[in-house]
């Protein structure tokens, strides 16, 4: 195994996380799910004009909080056991939902799949905005300034907990039985999803985005996905005069605090050379969910693909 640039292994199997857990987080996010339960997701399904012959496809629409109408692709299949199990997938930051061709493995096996679109990103979202300070750089920092209630992945979070409830409510899907899948931002939203519904049977998270941001700042790492959070220090906070109170802020959507939650059996994948989501960050997570779960571990690999693991989810998650 290479020298790790991190930490070596032994110590990112016990490794707790930097970045400070707010006081009142379990109830800030009790709030929010509250919050979410006053919202009428009024789903709309909408054919799309790509289809095939074994399954029916849909933009699916729904409303989020704050009144945003989020877009998801919809996949249903045509010949399918009722009830039967549905798999949520979550794309990469500044990504989209992808391609309808890459989700007909699932709806061949007799699975009901939906691909959010997340707000404000490349896809057909809805974003409502309406925050004070910057937004130029990212997403994690957006809303910073307005208080807990106003950062976007608050409100991203939330769509991934609607969209479960929603599918979780189509005509033959099964709600005890639905899974999540996504890498990076997807792998942050696949755990975050499990945390805030406890329906989600399984979930496959691949090196995990949005996890204990200090930490990415403290070894230099705060480039690429995480450049943000360095440009708003030299921004708003040259002398880090609030750099506790900053890192505290940003732990309301730190995913890491979010996994004690989670009661779906975890499949996640590492790569101990990933320099975009450095592996302590993802181990801070990993190490504070406690449902059943599993590592693949790729010793060589940095944030790219790691090969055989996607057919290891899919035989994962058609197990639900």
């Amino acid at each position: 195994m290479p020298l790790q640039f991190d930490m070596p292994l032994d110590q990112l199997e016990h490794y707790a996380g930097s970045n400070p857990c707010p006081d009142d987080f379990n109830d800030f996010w009790e709030r929010s799910l509250a919050d979410l339960e006053s919202v009428d997701p009024q789903p709309e399904q909408v054919a799309a004009d790509f289809q095939c012959d074994f399954a029916d496809c849909f933009h699916l629409y729904f409303t989020g909080i704050g009144g945003a109408r989020i877009h998801a692709k919809l996949i249903r299949p045509r010949r399918a056991a009722s009830p039967h199990p549905a798999v949520l997938l979550f794309h990469g930051y500044y990504g989209h939902s992808g391609d309808w061709m890459s989700k007909l493995g699932y709806t061949a096996q007799g699975m009901t799949v939906a691909a959010l679109d997340c707000r404000g990103q490349g896809g057909r979202s809805q974003d409502i905005g309406g925050v004070n300070g910057w937004t130029l750089r990212g997403h994690i920092v957006r809303g910073l300034a307005d208080g807990a209630d106003n950062l976007l992945f608050r409100q991203i979070f939330l769509d991934t907990a609607q969209l479960a409830r929603v599918v979780g409510q189509l005509d033959g899907v099964d709600p005890e039985r639905i899974g999540a899948t996504g890498a990076s931002q997807g792998g942050g939203l696949t755990l975050a999803c499990a945390a805030l519904v406890p329906q989600i049977r399984r979930a496959a998270p691949v090196f995990p985005f949005l996890c204990d941001y200090r930490r990415t700042w403290e070894i230099d790492l705060a480039t690429h996905a995480y450049e943000e959070l360095s440009e708003y220090f030299k921004k708003f906070d040259p002398m880090h005069d609030r750099e506790t109170d900053i890192f505290t802020h940003l732990g309301y959507i730190d995913v890491q605090f979010l996994c004690p939650r989670i009661r779906a059996e975890v499949l996640m994948g590492v790569g101990l050379m990933d320099r975009i989501c450095p592996p302590s960050t993802q181990f801070a997570a990993y190490n504070k969910i406690r449902s059943k779960k599993s590592l693949a571990l790729y010793p060589d690999f940095g944030h790219e693909e790691l090969p055989g693991h996607s057919d290891r989810i899919f035989q994962f998650l058609c197990g639900l």
